[in-house]
């Protein structure tokens, strides 16, 4: 059976659109538990059912805030991811204000891309969730742009290569997950995973996007229909910069955003504005409609955020606006769009 067959039964058509975990690991802003559970239960509210999560988030911190509110829901009717490849372990003199300063962790990081490492990944996962299954597992952040591997991050693949990646193959027969893959911000580990190993389904963030989607509709679309692997597309705001946030994905740096990509939005803006368009809607729906994405994550830090965006995914846009971005050059040619 073809994995692309295995993954498109795992993601029913409600669990198309998730509800990504950043945000409530304090990415960006001081959350409490009390909002963060206020998101989770309008999310359920609403028909959400696949959720992602990562240790990375908050340093423990969302896996925590997900695992309290989804350990009281039945367990077969939500899909749940979560990341291998990074470790936690309680320090009193832990380094979270250097990765999440607002998340308060009491843990340090340990990259761990081996097999070893990943199978305890899960198994603390799965103890900080409080749950007894993860569907996908993500390598997580097996890219150039991760500011924290302790060697270079080719040394790092070539570790998940030879650990990670037959460690997680095997735990799919064995049960353990469903499903495997890798979750990253850039291009090159998705097309090199997909020769060296078997994945399931990737984590594509920030590459799909109306600000930045040439590379992956020439490159990674392409090489992931041949090899059978599917994407969930992530960062379809790039961390919030199209609804007009003054940060742009992540990182220490993120509020140092390039003039392409301003000028871009500027651009994109006057099209949405001609044809009375919420452009952060825009930016959902052209996200979701790649044929290779089976499904879209989208961070919420609140109970009206997760509703505004689950209620611009059943918004209708003119045809004549898709077509006009493309017109305009700023939507590729080869680009699905939606309707």
């Amino acid at each position: 059976m073809a994995v692309t067959a295995r993954i498109r039964e795992i993601f029913k058509p409600a669990f198309r659109f998730g509800m990504g975990g950043v945000p409530l690991g304090n990415e960006f802003s001081k959350i409490t538990d009390r909002e963060g559970e206020a998101a989770l239960e309008a999310a359920w509210a609403i028909g959400v059912r696949y959720y992602d999560v990562a240790p990375w988030y908050g340093l423990g911190l969302a896996e925590r805030r997900f695992g309290h509110f989804l350990h009281n829901q039945p367990r077969s009717d939500y899909l749940l991811s979560s990341k291998v490849g990074k470790l936690l372990t309680a320090s009193r003199s832990n380094r979270h204000r250097a990765m999440f300063p607002l998340s308060d962790s009491p843990n340090d990081l340990i990259i761990d891309y081996t097999a070893d490492g990943v199978r305890r990944s899960i198994e603390d996962s799965l103890q900080r969730l409080g749950v007894d299954r993860l569907d996908i597992a993500f390598v997580h952040d097996l890219s150039p742009d991760f500011a924290f591997f302790p060697t270079p991050w080719e040394e790092q693949y070539e570790i998940a290569r030879k650990g990670a990646f037959p460690a997680l193959s095997k735990m799919r027969e064995e049960g353990v997950i469903r499903a495997w893959g890798v979750g990253v911000n850039t291009p090159y580990a998705i097309l090199k995973v997909i020769e060296d190993a078997d994945p399931d389904v990737c984590l594509c963030a920030r590459q799909y996007s109306l600000i930045d989607h040439d590379n992956a509709v020439s490159e990674v679309f392409p090489a992931v229909r041949a090899r059978n692997v599917s994407l969930v597309i992530g960062s379809s705001l790039n961390a919030g910069f199209v609804a007009g946030s003054p940060r742009f994905n992540y990182g220490a740096a993120n509020h140092q955003i390039p003039r392409p990509a301003i000028e871009r939005r500027d651009r994109l803006r006057a099209v949405a504005a001609r044809y009375g368009v919420d452009l952060r809607t825009a930016a959902l729906q052209f996200s979701a409609a790649a044929d290779v994405a089976v499904a879209l994550v989208v961070g919420a830090s609140s109970d009206q955020q997760i509703r505004e965006d689950w209620n611009s995914m059943q918004a209708k846009i003119p045809e004549a606006f898709w077509q006009d971005l493309k017109a305009e050059g700023l939507i590729h040619p080869d680009a699905a769009i939606p309707g």
